[in-house]
């Protein structure tokens, strides 16, 4: 199962010294059933979309946390077996819990596909993204304007040989 881990560009750079993307158990995104069914379409890679776009946002929310943090979002697609990734059921029908899961172990960050990382430009709508979500999560509409914004540019994709590189910039 292909899942998306958010992470920052200094937690990208902790699992590159380290070796371990995340200690277990951590939440990822992926293709679940609610997603799937909220999402109304039988497309996987619309769906894998639908799921990277979720980790984008808790990626936001790391960033939210951490003033520190360079400000660009950060999701690391990994595989892992099935069995290993599952949706939280007392979660399954919450909306701001669509796609997510449960991965129980740690996993090796040579296990990762790919990175999707924010280009430098995104940094500024990134910075006010991340201070307007406590007001957009409250129900503030042109908060929630501003996350949008963030959304308005798409991750890069980045191959496993470029995360030196990725977290030599962030640091």
């Amino acid at each position: 199962m292909r899942v998306y881990v958010p992470l920052t560009l200094s937690g990208l750079a902790e699992a590159y010294k380290t070796g371990e993307l995340e200690a277990g158990p951590f939440v990822a995104y992926a293709v679940t059933p609610a997603l799937r069914e909220w999402y109304l379409s039988d497309d996987i890679e619309e769906l894998e979309y639908a799921a990277l776009s979720r980790a984008a946002l808790a990626s936001l929310r790391l960033l939210a946390m951490d003033p520190g943090a360079v400000r660009r979002r950060v999701v690391v697609a990994v595989d892992v077996p099935d069995r290993a990734a599952v949706p939280d059921p007392d979660r399954g029908l919450d909306p701001a819990a669509l796609g997510e899961v449960r991965v129980a172990q740690g996993v090796p960050l040579s296990k990762a596909a790919a990175v999707h990382v924010d280009a430098p430009e995104a940094e500024a709508d990134v910075t006010a993204a991340a201070a307007a979500l406590g007001a957009a999560d409250a129900g503030d509409d042109d908060a929630q304007f501003v996350v949008d914004g963030a959304e308005d540019h798409e991750l890069l994709w980045f191959a496993t040989q470029e995360i030196a590189g990725l977290v030599g910039q962030g640091e």
